[in-house]
């Protein structure tokens, strides 16, 4: 087996697909990340399995069909949402429809590349202005404010991969978590520019992630309230609930959560204004 290879662990029942990142000779362990998931986890090679082409295929296909679920419920919901929307039934806007809409600009950190360019395609097919940069875990806190200070998004995203270290032990204990520090510190450090919660938007956060410490830190929006998995677009689709919320609105906690594939207990958070706008009037150019 080598870096590279798609795999997964005999021990959980081949229920996730991994990549290998790196292989450890001298003590016969792989450094794995989840193929779907936004888990980082070692494993003996003795427990790895290979993965046949039809295995692969199968993952991928199911990834896809998580990705295609929530897309359609995402865009049924905006029907519905659209319907509600209070500054389109205004007067001065049905007789004069000649408005743009402009949604939250999000800057997406992530320490996956891989999952930075899936998010990056579902922002475009949601219609969400989005810059994205791949950025280790560990060098995210220096990173973070020249990035702010370059984009000035209306919601930042931290994210890449996670995962607990050691089973058993204190779970509240945050140095026995893959990033979850780099997180906290990348938090912190957008707090230091940005300290309103309304004018920074911050969902931060991968599988299994110190999800108290990270609201603590100053994020809106968390992962994981059980320790547990989370899919690579379930910090998109929290995104898409806060962008096209009208800015004189609270996102509804539950709505925003539940858009998510894993819900309540993969994700979690505090009421946070919309960043949504209507504007006038339409430009030719």
């Amino acid at each position: 087996m080598k870096a590279g290879d798609y795999v997964a662990r005999k021990s959980y029942g081949k229920d996730v697909c991994f990549v290998i990142v790196e292989v450890d000779k001298e003590t016969d362990t792989a450094i794995l990340k989840g193929f779907e998931v936004r888990l980082m986890a070692d494993a003996p090679l003795s427990d790895l399995e290979l993965l046949s082409e039809e295995e692969l295929r199968k993952f991928e296909a199911d990834s896809h069909r998580v990705a295609t679920e929530c897309l359609r419920l995402i865009q049924s919901r905006r029907e519905l949402d659209s319907e509600k929307r209070s500054l389109r039934k205004e007067a001065r806007f049905e007789s004069s429809p000649d408005f743009f809409e402009r949604p939250g600009r999000v800057l997406h950190l992530d320490g996956d590349g891989t999952y930075l360019n899936k998010c990056l395609k579902m922002y475009d097919e949601l219609g969400i202005r989005a810059i994205g940069k791949h950025v280790a875990e560990a060098d995210m806190p220096k990173s973070t404010s020249a990035l702010l200070q370059q984009y000035d998004p209306d919601i930042l995203i931290i994210t890449g991969h996670d995962g607990v270290i050691r089973k058993g032990k204190d779970w509240s204990d945050l140095y026995n978590y893959r990033n979850s520090l780099h997180f906290v510190q990348t938090v912190k450090a957008a707090r230091r520019l940005v300290r309103s919660m309304d004018d920074l938007v911050i969902i931060a956060g991968a599988c299994q992630s110190h999800f108290e410490a990270l609201l603590d830190a100053g994020a809106n929006f968390a992962s994981s309230p059980q320790r547990i998995m989370i899919h690579a677009l379930d910090p998109v689709f929290i995104a898409e609930k806060i962008a096209y919320t009208p800015i004189k609105e609270t996102v509804n906690v539950y709505d925003v959560v539940y858009s998510t594939y894993t819900g309540t207990d993969g994700l979690g958070g505090l009421e946070s204004r919309g960043k949504y706008r209507l504007g006038l009037p339409k430009s030719i150019y």
